[in-house]
């Protein structure tokens, strides 16, 4: 029997410490623009749908993340960051993604250098590539745009929560950073869903909190993010994305706030190495890189290592009169 199809994509999974990375690389339609923002900016004008029914169910889930590839005019590569709420001006993880799908295709080699550069709609970052003797991609390093405080010691209530006080830190895309121990939260798999629960509500509230404030009027609501300190170099994070969305990852540029704001109050020194583990005990590794400016502000530049790896390759089709072409999501 002939199926009738109205498009197909070719796409590339990975994950980062648990987390999905969706590179699609075929069937996205042209793209205008002559920077990744604006190339990105058109496709969520104009193609929204598609992320929708790519990353959605019954093709993905709530956790997906893809990874579109477009040419860059300053850099090696292009590319932007879809997910199944919003649109990420940069994502570590889907970096690390990124970069074993290429060595993973052939287009990157033990042969052809230690690093390149990448264009994102945050700005061009540097990615550095780890070799194993038998030529396979070990660690992927990336030297993260510039990251820097935006509010420290916010005061807000949190129905269900009590009162709260953060520290709000721009690593690439926003984080509010809580301490689960002074919460009472044990930072385990078992306590997924009422972290994911007390998350939503803290980023809820932050969203009205913040609302009328310029630095996060064009960016999206500041995600929540967890930590539990094992020591004084090394914690567990939890980040929440919505109710039903955790980052498997300990997020790569949530490692980067965090680590951001450890310089900042002196916890770390410069010279001092970061471990993020997520839930399951996979871990990122954080240095401090250098310092910089941004947005009008002292910012540090900070470096996240880790590994990613392959997990399939596949043809998605969307067949002609498919209800559910547009995907769904169940809170």
């Amino acid at each position: 029997m002939v199926t009738a199809l109205n498009s197909s994509f070719n796409v590339i999974d990975s994950h980062t410490a648990g987390h999905p990375t969706r590179m699609i690389l075929s069937g996205i339609p042209a793209l205008k623009g002559d920077t990744v923002r604006e190339k990105r900016d058109y496709f969520q004008a104009n193609f929204d749908a598609l992320r929708s029914g790519l990353l959605h169910e019954p093709r993905g889930h709530a956790a997906m993340v893809g990874l579109v590839p477009v040419p860059s005019a300053v850099a090696h590569y292009g590319a932007f960051f879809i997910s199944s709420y919003v649109y990420l001006d940069m994502c570590g993880h889907a970096t690390m993604g990124l970069a074993k799908t290429l060595a993973f295709t052939g287009q990157l080699t033990a042969e052809s250098g230690d690093n390149f550069t990448l264009e994102t709609p945050a700005g061009v970052v540097t990615v550095g590539l780890a070799w194993s003797i038998d030529g396979s991609l070990q660690k992927v390093n990336i030297k993260n745009v510039p990251t820097y405080l935006g509010l420290e010691n916010f005061r807000f209530s949190v129905d269900g929560v009590g009162d709260l006080s953060t520290d709000i830190v721009y690593g690439g895309m926003w984080y509010a950073l809580v301490d689960a121990t002074a919460l009472g939260y044990d930072l385990a798999p078992a306590n997924a869903s009422t972290l994911m629960l007390a998350g939503s509500k803290i980023k809820n509230a932050l969203k009205t909190a913040l609302s009328d404030m310029p630095l996060f009027q064009d960016a999206a609501t500041p995600s929540v993010l967890f930590y539990a300190d094992e020591s004084a170099d090394t914690a567990t994070h939890f980040l929440v994305l919505e109710s039903n969305k955790f980052d498997r990852s300990p997020c790569g540029t949530g490692t980067s706030a965090r680590l951001t704001h450890l310089l900042h109050t002196g916890a770390l020194r410069r010279d001092q190495t970061y471990f993020a583990k997520n839930i399951f005990g996979n871990r990122f590794e954080a240095r401090f890189a250098g310092t910089a400016t941004a947005n009008g502000r002292e910012a540090v530049v900070i470096e996240i290592e880790g590994s990613a790896f392959i997990t399939s390759q596949q043809n998605i089709f969307f067949e002609a009169g498919d209800p559910l072409a547009g995907g769904f999501l169940c809170s």
